[in-house]
């Protein structure tokens, strides 16, 4: 079983950037709207051989490498019963992962190179690919490897960057793929379908693709275009689902940050590859993570007729799970420059938190979330889920101050941010470490304290908004 139904991808490359830096983003959608996650940081292994991952889910099982690097992952805090689903990190060689963009081949593909059952999918990707890759273009290259092996039980689409390079792979079918790589000075969205188009043979720096998968294409007469070969075409669909779940997500993205995008909510010919006026800001990855077609028509919490509120699936969630930009520098040396900013609540009204990558472990209250609800726990999964649920019960009350929250938390971890790094800029190896892991300790602490406090808030003003009250002195 698949848990991700409708994640979003963002992906930008280093010119395209306000400050020189690669990153790659998603929301993390599940089935449900209480899934629990946790986020911890694996320590790297040397020499142990016999080490295996085996799913719960569809009974695959593999050996891991005996030596493995160390990485972040946010997965499922029960992994027993839905898998592990360590969903995205970044390694000790700063090479970012996040996995996967549920996309969705064709039925004459698949008629052809059907899904395997029993192969390597979502739950286990992270845990098989990211310890063992060096740079961007290796990870591409090792999945794929993977996947020729084992097969894949399902679409997945996989986002990988490190401080120079950004790649889309997309696993289609049982076994081809295609990977395109973002040029530096451009930007790419994806939303549940196959995106890449044109894919040039010719250019196998900036294209990598499964063996065969052009003999394979011509074999099955699978190429529905007179001319060019594209994978979108191919390989992908355009039906109703798509037009009204799918491809309005990226439109209202490049409505953002391109507000002149010509294309229609429901256009299937929407570039993959695009490039702005301006410099993209993290910021700005947040704003569109946590949108809900804001200021149009099509806004389920705006005041447009029901058909146009309810035409279109928001970008933004109840049942995203985490939220993440992971975002590699090249301002700072290259143990300060992984960050990953990481939303464990409802993106569109909590925070994305920075942690520096560089650490042994994580705070507890990330490390290690409870299954449910318990009010004496400092849980952030938690904490933030609940500040979503008070804002969004009375939105027109609370809606101002929450913005006003957001805006002065990014405040304050910029200047954190800002001074961790003038503070550690001398240090290195496991000293560095140390004061990074304190680091991401200290801001927690005050993120968790905040938390709390914008609850208490809202709680107290939500008991004077009941409707089970009466005034004595105006109804006598």
């Amino acid at each position: 079983m698949k848990k991700d139904t409708a994640c979003t991808s963002i992906l930008v490359g280093k010119r395209a950037s306000i400050d020189g830096s690669t990153m790659i983003a998603r929301n993390d959608d599940t089935f449900h709207v209480l899934a629990p996650h946790r986020f911890y940081m694996h320590p790297g292994w040397k020499g142990d051989k016999g080490l295996r991952v085996k799913s719960p889910l569809n009974g695959f099982e593999a050996p891991l490498p005996e030596n493995g690097y160390r990485y972040n992952a946010v997965p499922n805090v029960d992994t027993e019963h839905l898998g592990d689903y360590e969903e995205s990190g970044i390694n000790a060689k700063n090479v970012a992962m996040s996995a996967t963009e549920s996309t969705y081949g064709n039925e004459r593909t698949l008629a052809f190179d059907p899904l395997v059952e029993d192969g390597l999918d979502e739950d286990l990707i992270v845990n098989m690919t990211l310890p063992f890759v060096e740079s961007a273009r290796h990870a591409v290259e090792y999945l794929g490897q993977l996947i020729r092996q084992y097969g894949s039980p399902a679409g997945n689409s996989v986002l990988f960057s490190d401080k120079d390079n950004v790649w889309y792979m997309e696993i289609v079918t049982g076994h081809h793929w295609v990977a395109q790589r973002i040029p530096d000075d451009a930007y790419a969205v994806a939303a549940n379908q196959v995106s890449i188009q044109q894919v040039d043979f010719d250019d196998p720096d900036n294209f990598i693709w499964s063996e065969g998968i052009r003999e394979f294409v011509d074999a099955h007469h699978l190429n529905p275009d007179k001319q060019g070969w594209n994978f979108r075409h191919i390989f992908g669909t355009m039906n109703e689902k798509d037009r009204h779940y799918n491809t309005p997500r990226v439109w209202y993205a490049h409505h953002i940050l391109n507000p002149e995008t010509p294309e229609t909510p429901e256009s299937a010919e929407m570039p993959f590859i695009m490039r702005t006026d301006h410099l993209i800001t993290r910021e700005d990855i947040a704003q569109i993570l946590g949108s809900h077609y804001n200021e149009t028509r099509f806004d389920p919490l705006g005041h447009g007729s029901d058909a146009d509120r309810l035409r279109y699936r928001p970008i933004g969630l109840n049942r995203t799970q985490n939220s993440h930009i992971l975002q590699l520098r090249n301002d700072v040396p290259e143990g300060q420059a992984a960050i990953m900013w990481l939303n464990i609540g409802l993106p569109t009204y909590s925070p994305y938190v920075p942690f520096y990558c560089n650490a042994d472990d994580t705070d507890p209250s990330y490390s290690n979330t409870p299954l449910s609800l318990d009010l004496d726990s400092d849980s952030a999964y938690w904490l933030h889920r609940s500040l979503g649920m008070l804002v969004e019960s009375h939105y027109s009350k609370f809606i101002q101050q929450n913005r006003d929250y957001l805006t002065e938390s990014y405040r304050q971890y910029r200047r954190h941010l800002a001074e961790t790094d003038a503070a550690t800029q001398d240090l290195s190896g496991q000293a560095l470490t140390d004061a990074l892991t304190q680091a991401n300790y200290q801001l927690v602490a005050a993120v968790k304290a905040e938390a709390k406090r914008q609850i208490a808030s809202m709680v107290m003003q939500g008991l004077e908004l009941s409707q089970l009250t009466f005034n004595m002195d105006k109804n006598l």
